[in-house]
């Protein structure tokens, strides 16, 4: 088995990857973008692409979103859940006062900075394509003095070269980014009760209560959602995509019901995934939305018919 993971190595990613049973003794190549990462396994350079989709704080990962929505088909078909905390990182001889400008990737900053400006209010931020990137980049020549990184602990342990400044930066205590486990379509998990669907969904034509339509698909099964985001198709101003997030399986009932509905609103609409939640949280299904009453409501259309 060969993973790919948005890396470089030391990334919250691929602490997550490290989450899946055999993969810390697989094979794995470090991505140094999404896209990118992607990209490797829909050519089959990868058999699956461990990327992160959504943060407690920050929200979608927006370059996630997209990637997975357009392009060859790909799969989710695992996620997982990584606390979040971060360290700030320079070169040795280094002191807090000294900072001038901290690297880091977006999401990284975005959970930081209320601790920057309170502590070192003077330095600039400089996006980094990772957190793992902004630190490593302090090993390098060209590397100015007063530069800092916010990072993983993870790096801090394994690269010992770099001196600590800060820990526990993190604005908001119990931070968490999920992360997806993506490879090319194939036989989809199996369900375990406590699962998750994934879709996208084009508006098709925007007119009132189009997105009703899409909730309604939903709410009339019973089938909760539990993320829901627009992003830009990228045609023109005003034309978006729905991703969605649905708690329960393809193999319910009234999961598979729902995206029947979706698919006759909005043909295009794509399947991304159905995979075990990784809190284990299992969904509230009242007695009329069970596979059993599916099948009943079926049966009484079928034994009107003769």
């Amino acid at each position: 088995m060969i993973y790919t993971f948005l890396g470089p190595a030391g990334t919250f990613t691929e602490a997550a990857l490290f989450k899946v049973p055999g993969a810390r003794d697989a094979t794995r190549i470090p991505s140094a973008s999404v896209n990118e990462a992607l990209e490797l396994v829909r050519s089959g350079g990868a058999d699956a692409a461990m990327v992160p989709i959504e943060n407690s704080v920050e929200g979608g990962v927006t370059a996630t979103l997209d990637a997975i929505s357009t392009g060859p088909e790909l799969r989710i078909v695992r996620e997982e859940l990584v606390p979040i905390t971060f360290v700030l990182v320079a070169r040795p001889g280094t002191r807090l006062g000294d900072v001038r400008r901290i690297l880091t990737h977006g999401h990284a900053w975005a959970q930081c900075r209320g601790w920057v400006t309170a502590h070192i209010p003077s330095a600039e931020y400089e996006p980094a394509s990772s957190t793992a990137a902004g630190a490593f980049s302090l090993l390098e020549p060209t590397a100015r003095p007063g530069d800092a990184a916010i990072c993983s602990p993870i790096v801090a342990e394994e690269h010992p070269e770099l001196d600590v400044l800060a820990a526990d930066l993190g604005d908001t205590p119990g931070a968490v980014t999920r992360f997806i486990l993506v490879t090319r379509p194939g036989t989809l998990p199996e369900p375990t009760g406590a699962d998750k669907t994934t879709v996208a969904v084009p508006l098709p034509e925007d007119h009132p209560g189009a997105l009703m339509e899409i909730l309604w698909q939903f709410a009339s099964r019973g089938v909760n959602l539990s993320r829901i985001e627009s992003r830009p198709t990228g045609e023109y101003l005003g034309h978006y995509f729905f991703s969605i997030d649905a708690e329960g399986h393809l193999r319910d009932a009234r999961v598979a019901d729902a995206l029947g509905g979706l698919y006759r609103l909005s043909p295009e609409t794509r399947f991304l995934g159905s995979y075990p939640r990784a809190d284990a949280v299992q969904p509230t299904v009242l007695p009329h939305n069970a596979d059993g009453a599916f099948e009943a409501s079926q049966a009484w259309v079928r034994s009107i018919l003769g």
